[in-house]
């Protein structure tokens, strides 16, 4: 049996594609799910269908598509009455591999690796995954969708300041999103200028107190959804809130769900709902 550094380190080159009409494919991961979906290969199931709807958005999950339950604690029994061709995880859940192998082939992918450039990793996840399901021309597509997009909206972007891009996690914390983050990869395609200039972790964000944002009194905020439950009740009581630059004057913009961690579904979808913000 490979190693699990085996199999993550296989790249669909290595790997022979599946041709059958019949052939379905599960994964616990949203950026995987979402990126099967846009290139039309069959989803058989994915996790958490109501936390993908609230923090995807979009594509969204066709009836049918089975909901194995918790990302971490995926429902084997119900996956084992109609195994998938094959189950795409990411490094994160590697522990399940083991348990997910006894149902079905299990390959691991993972589009945000320290010191890679996202906007690479997130084509080449796509590629890998239209090579894997016999859906190459559908990922060409959505690549070659993705970048007239990019072009189309850059040159109809009004002028704008830096931009402070950032999600709650409760009333007194946010993820400002910068190198490495897929909002930051959008940002540099349709040359907009991210404000925040401080490190990030593997996942493109760093996560502070909002007095952190008052060191940038410039830039607009971006929020996206979703908020979590009675922040917004306790930011309107919040003097901290109320005085930082941005809502004061009015600098502050509001985004739908767009998956922070997603691939090039959610850079199309935060690239449009961006830049229709900022028009006036």
């Amino acid at each position: 049996m490979l190693s699990f550094l085996a199999r993550c380190c296989l790249t669909a080159a290595c790997l022979l594609p599946l041709s059958s009409a019949h052939a379905q494919w599960a994964t616990i991961n949203w950026t995987i799910a979402e990126t099967l979906l846009a290139i039309d290969a069959p989803l058989s199931g994915t996790a958490q269908q109501n936390g993908y709807h609230e923090w995807v958005g979009e594509p969204r999950l066709p009836d049918g598509v089975a909901d194995l339950g918790l990302r971490s604690q995926p429902n084997l029994e119900l996956m084992a009455q109609s195994p998938p061709t094959q189950t795409f995880i990411s490094p994160m859940f590697a522990s399940l591999t083991e348990r997910l192998e006894r149902i079905a082939p299990v390959t691991s992918f993972s589009p945000y690796s320290p010191g890679t450039h996202t906007w690479q990793e997130i084509q080449t996840l796509t590629r890998q995954l239209g090579e894997l399901t016999g859906h190459r021309l559908q990922a060409e597509q959505l690549i070659n969708e993705t970048h007239a997009l990019m072009d189309t909206l850059s040159q109809q972007l009004p002028d704008a300041p830096p931009l402070l891009m950032v999600q709650f996690m409760d009333a007194r914390h946010v993820r400002v999103f910068g190198d490495n983050s897929l909002y930051n990869a959008v940002l540099e395609r349709i040359n907009l200028t991210n404000a925040w200039d401080r490190p990030t972790n593997a996942w493109g964000f760093s996560l502070v107190g909002i007095e952190a944002l008052y060191d940038y009194p410039e830039a607009t905020l971006v929020v996206v959804e979703p908020v979590p439950a009675g922040v917004e009740d306790t930011l309107a009581k919040s003097g901290l809130w109320q005085h930082l630059p941005s809502v004061k004057n009015a600098k502050l913009l509001r985004l739908p769900p767009v998956w922070s961690f997603g691939a090039l579904p959610s850079a199309q979808r935060f690239a449009r709902e961006l830049v229709s913000a900022l028009r006036p």
